[in-house]
Formats: C-alpha cells, structure tokens, sequence
C-alpha cells in the first residue's frame, strides 16, 4: 500500500500540471468555440524565449518579465490578425488556421533562438521531501509538489477571475451566447483579446514548470497531446474539468504504468490515457462537466 500511495501521489500531481495545459484550451474554447491546437506551441514559445533570454544575460526576474509581456502580445496579435478575421466562419476552418498557426509559432521560436536542448532551472530541485519520506516512507518530489502547488493556485486565480470579476461573467455570457452578449453590448474581440492574453500567460507557466521537469526541447510541443485526454474527461468548455480531468488521467497513467504495464511490454504511460479517453466518449461524449447538446433532427 505504502508503493501503491506513492505512485498515486506521484500521478496526482503530474495530473495537476496537465490541467494547467488543458486551462489553455478550455479559455479560449468558452469563449470563441475554437479548438486551439496551437496551445502546445505557445508553451514551447514560452519556456525556449525564457531560456534564450537567460542565455543572453538577463536576470530570472526580468527574463519571466519579458516573456510574460511576450506572450501577452503573441496571443493579442493571434486573436487580431487570426481569430478575428475568421468569425462566423466554419469550424474547421479555425481547427486548421490554429494548425497553421502552431507551425509557424514553432518556427519562429526556433528561428530566434535556436533549436538546441537546453536545461531550465527555477531553483526547485527534484528531491524526495525528507518530512514526508521519513515518517511514512513514501516519496514525493520537492519539485512535482511545487509545480503541483504552483498550477493550483493559478487554477484557483483564474475560477476566481471568472466567477467574481466583472470581465468574467462577461467571458461567460460570451461563451453562452455570442449574439445575445453582443445585444447586451459586451465588446465581443475585447472579451477575446483578454481570453488570447490570460492563455499566452497560462502557456508561460505550463512552458516554465514542463521544461523544468522534460528540458526545453521541441518535444514541449506534445505536451498539449497528453491534454487532449483532459479535456475529454472533463469537457472543453469546463474549468474544474480540467482539474478533475487532469487529475484522472495523471493518476491512471501511472498506476497502469505499473500495475498493468509488465503484462503488456511497458510503454502503457504513453499511450493508456488516450484508450481511456476513447472508451469515455463512449459513454459521455460531453465529458463529467459537458454541456450535454441536444438537437433536433
């Protein structure tokens, strides 16, 4: 039991970081309906600019600084020069301008400052935290519990923000409706610059705590793959899905790594959350906090 907690711990808050990658999508889904596949791409953006800026000289402060004003920008200029051209157009038609878009993201990050992998330190160390391992003999990481921590209090910022703040039930009015937010005189591409900006913030965040843990490689780019499994489970359009969606599949993943893993060859890790994400649309195509859409045929 003692080897069954500490791998359930150890999922949990892996889990926890990839809500913070499904908060990406979900912010810009409520409000405008898009698939945003280009998340993943900001994230790697986000953590390859903050280290290439650190290259360069420039002090942790004002390196997160920069790239915090960097991001904010990157995701107005997406929803100017992107989003806004494409409204009231197809669905698919954004799904494949966000694929455009994630290419070109990748590119110009590697064309500023390279393609190389790099390390990123943020001053928390992967250690076991000798207050919990020496009393209970259970292993936790120093630094899976920080980021765990970290990605909390971003979640529960941005619920608040929602919930409490007047730009946020003018985010939801938007995602409810965009036509009647509109007759009630709620500035439709000011509502979605914002959303744009809070998910370029998001993704430096994800960038920062991933790359700390993975390197800053191009692989970051797939992180936003491990979310897609999220955001099936706890619904596109649902901030405290993503939560518990992130929390379900990080902590499966890992006990099927190791419980389930030896009778299958290994390798279950990678590939387990997607077959449960399939067998899940089979059951809930909404997810646990999905809209449930009824239409009339």
């Amino acid at each position: 039991m003692q080897f069954f907690f500490e791998v359930l711990i150890g999922g949990l808050l892996s889990g926890v970081m990839y809500s913070l990658v499904a908060l990406g999508f979900v912010l810009i889904y409520k409000a405008s309906g898009v698939f945003n596949f280009a998340q993943g791409s900001l994230v790697f953006f986000a953590a390859l600019t903050f280290v290439g800026l650190m290259e360069h000289g420039l002090p942790f402060g004002l390196a997160l600084l920069v790239t915090l004003l960097a991001m904010i920008l990157l995701g107005l200029l997406i929803e100017k020069f992107v989003l806004r051209p494409l409204v009231n157009q197809p669905q698919i038609s954004l799904f494949m301008a966000t694929i455009g878009l994630s290419f070109l993201i990748e590119g110009l990050a590697q064309l500023l400052w390279g393609a190389n992998v790099r390390g990123l330190d943020i001053g928390i160390q992967d250690e076991p935290l000798a207050w919990i391992a020496d009393p209970t003999g259970i292993n936790v990481s120093k630094f899976d519990l920080a980021a765990a921590g970290i990605a909390a209090v971003l979640v529960v910022m941005l619920a608040l923000f929602f919930s409490r703040t007047r730009i946020g039930r003018a985010l939801r009015a938007v995602a409810d409706d965009h036509q009647a937010a509109l007759a009630v005189g709620i500035p439709l591409q000011q509502i979605w610059a914002i959303v744009w900006a809070v998910a370029g913030f998001v993704a430096l965040v994800a960038g920062l705590l991933w790359g700390a843990r993975n390197g800053v490689q191009f692989a970051l780019t797939f992180v936003a793959l491990k979310a897609l499994p999220v955001l099936i489970l706890g619904g596109f359009d649902s901030v405290p899905g993503a939560i518990v969606g992130g929390l379900i599949i990080g902590s499966t993943e890992k006990l099927a790594e190791v419980y389930l893993g030896p009778y299958v060859g290994g390798g279950i890790e990678g590939w387990f959350p997607y077959v449960l994400a399939l067998i899940f649309l089979l059951v809930r195509p909404e997810g646990l906090f999905g809209e449930k859409i009824i239409r009339r045929i």
